[in-house]
C-alpha cells in the first residue's frame, strides 16, 4: 500500500500540472484563471480542512496518553529538555546553512526584476511577533478556543498539564487515560479515512497554482528557486548525517518510510497534512507511541528546519536586491532574531513571509522586498514543509533512542516474526 500510495502522489502532481498549463494557456486572462483556480482549489480546501478537523483531537489524545504512560513529571521534563535541546540545535544549524548558501550563491546580487517601491505595502500583519505578545498567546485562555482554531502550541500546554494530572491520579486516573487512548485509535481510524482524498487534494493543489501563475513563473524565478532548493537539498544531507551518527544504518530506513508524508507536505504545501502519517510511521519504524506523541507536536512550533533555512535565505536575498550590505555582525544578529521571532507561529498564514516581514523592518531593509518572492512563495513552501517532515521524523527517533524507546526491529518486522511464528505453528 506504502509504494502504491506514493506513486498516486506522484502521479497527481504530473497529472496536475498538466492541467494547470492547460487551463493557464487556454484562460490567459488572469481574472478568469484565478476563477478557474479558485474552484479547482475547493479539493484542496476540503482535504486541509478536514486535515484540520482532525489535528487537536488527535494531538490532545495522544499526547496526553503518552504523558499518562510516562508516570511522573520528571520524565516530561527529561524528555522535554531532550528534546528542546535537538529542536535549538537543529534550528541553529538550519538558520546558519541559509546565511551560509545565499552568501556563497548571492541569488539577488545580478536581479534582472524590476524592484518594487520601497514604500510599497505588503499587508502583512507583523506585530503579533513581539516577545510581549507571544509569551501570553503560549497559554490558552480556553482549551475550547485552542482547538477551534488549531493553536497547537496551546493545545500542547494543555495536554502536557492533563497527562501529568492523570499521571497523578493513579489508579482514578486509567478510566480518563483508556477513553484518551480510545479517542487516539478513533481519530487514527479517521485519517485513513480523509488519506484516500489526497491524491485528489495533490493534483487539485498543483493544478491552481499552476492555472494563476503558469509555468513561466518558475523560469522568471528560476535562479533563485534552483538556489533555494540546492539549500535544501544541503539541509535535507546534514539531518539524515545527523540521523546516521544517532541511528546509525536505521537512519535510511527511517527516511525511506517518511516518503509518503514528505510528499504528501510537498505536493500541499502544509506541513500539518503529514502529521497523521508521521506519527503512523514512526510507529512502524519503532518509536514508542508517547515520544512521537510528544515531539511532533513540539516540532511543529519549535522544530521548522525547512522555515529556517529560508527566513535567513530569503532575508539576505532581498537585501542584496536593493544592494544593501550587511556586515557578518549584523547577519548573525538577524540570525539571532529569526531563531526568535520564528518559534510558534506555525500555525499563522503564510507564517515565514511574516516573520521575514517582521525582521526587515528591524533592520532598515524595505519591506516591499517582499513583493519579489511572494508570487513563488508557494512553491517555496512546499520544500518547507517536506523539510520540516524530514527534520521533526529524525527528532522524535533520537528522542526516543536516548530514552531506550525505538524497538531495534520496527513494528513492521515484529509483526512479520509474528506472522511467521504462527505459520510455523499451523
Amino acid at each position: 500500500m506504502g509504494k502504491r500510495f506514493t506513486l498516486y502522489i506522484l502521479v497527481a502532481m504530473i497529472l496536475g500540472i498538466a492541467a494547470g498549463y492547460a487551463c493557464h494557456e487556454l484562460f490567459p486572462d488572469p481574472k478568469t484563471g484565478a476563477t478557474i483556480s479558485g474552484y479547482i482549489s475547493l479539493i484542496t480546501t476540503v482535504f486541509l480542512r478536514l486535515i484540520k478537523m482532525i489535528i487537536a483531537p488527535l494531538v490532545f489524545s495522544t499526547l496526553v496518553v503518552g504523558i499518562a504512560h510516562m508516570g511522573d513529571s520528571a520524565a516530561v521534563g527529561r524528555i522535554g529538555l531532550k528534546t528542546m535541546g535537538w529542536f535549538f540545535s537543529a534550528s541553529i544549524v538550519s538558520l546558519l546553512l541559509g546565511l551560509v548558501m545565499v552568501n556563497l550563491l548571492q541569488p539577488g546580487a545580478n536581479l534582472n526584476l524590476p524592484l518594487p517601491d520601497a514604500g510599497t505595502a505588503t499587508n502583512l500583519k507583523v506585530s503579533a511577533l513581539t516577545l510581549k505578545e507571544f509569551v501570553p498567546h503560549v497559554v490558552p485562555a480556553s482549551i475550547i478556543e485552542a482547538m477551534a482554531t488549531n493553536e497547537i502550541l496551546q493545545i500542547v500546554v494543555f495536554s502536557i498539564f492533563a497527562g501529568v494530572a492523570i499521571a497523578a491520579l493513579g489508579e482514578k486516573g486509567k478510566l480518563l487515560a483508556q477513553m484518551a487512548d480510545q479517542l487516539a485509535s478513533m481519530m487514527l481510524v479517521i485519517t485513513g479515512y480523509v488519506m484516500k482524498m489526497a491524491p485528489l487534494a495533490v493534483f487539485a493543489a498543483i493544478a491552481a497554482i499552476v492555472t494563476t501563475q503558469g509555468v513561466g513563473v518558475i523560469v522568471t524565478y528560476g535562479t533563485f528557486m534552483v538556489e533555494f532548493y540546492a539549500t535544501l537539498v544541503v539541509l535535507w544531507c546534514l539531518l539524515a548525517l545527523a540521523g546516521y551518527v544517532m541511528l546509525g544504518r536505521r537512519a535510511f530506513d527511517l527516511i525511506s518510510r517518511v516518503r509518503e508524508p514528505f510528499l504528501l507536505a510537498f505536493s500541499t504545501a502544509s506541513s500539518e497534512a503529514a502529521y497523521p502519517k508521521i506519527l503512523d510511521q514512526l510507529a512502524r519504524f519503532g518509536v514508542s507511541k508517547r515520544i512521537a506523541s510528544f515531539v511532533l507536536p513540539l516540532g511543529y512550533s519549535f522544530n521548522l528546519d525547512g522555515t529556517m533555512a529560508y527566513c535567513t535565505f530569503a532575508s539576505i536575498f532581498i537585501a542584496q536586491a536593493y544592494g544593501i550590505h550587511l556586515p557578518l555582525g549584523t547577519q548573525l544578529t538577524m540570525m539571532l532574531t529569526l531563531m526568535l521571532t520564528s518559534k510558534g507561529v506555525a500555525g499563522v498564514p503564510r507564517a515565514s513571509l511574516v516573520v521575514i516581514a517582521a525582521t526587515l523592518n528591524q533592520f532598515n531593509i524595505p519591506e516591499a522586498g517582499l513583493l519579489l518572492i511572494m508570487g513563488i512563495d508557494q512553491f517555496l513552501d512546499m520544500g518547507r514543509s517536506a523539510t520540516n517532515v524530514i527534520g521533526n521524523s529524525i527528532a522524535a527517533a533520537v528522542v526516543a533512542k536516548w530514552e531506550g524507546e525505538l524497538d531495534p526491529t520496527g513494528a513492521d518486522a515484529r509483526e512479520e516474526q509474528e506472522i511467521d511464528a504462527l505459520a510455523g505453528a499451523a
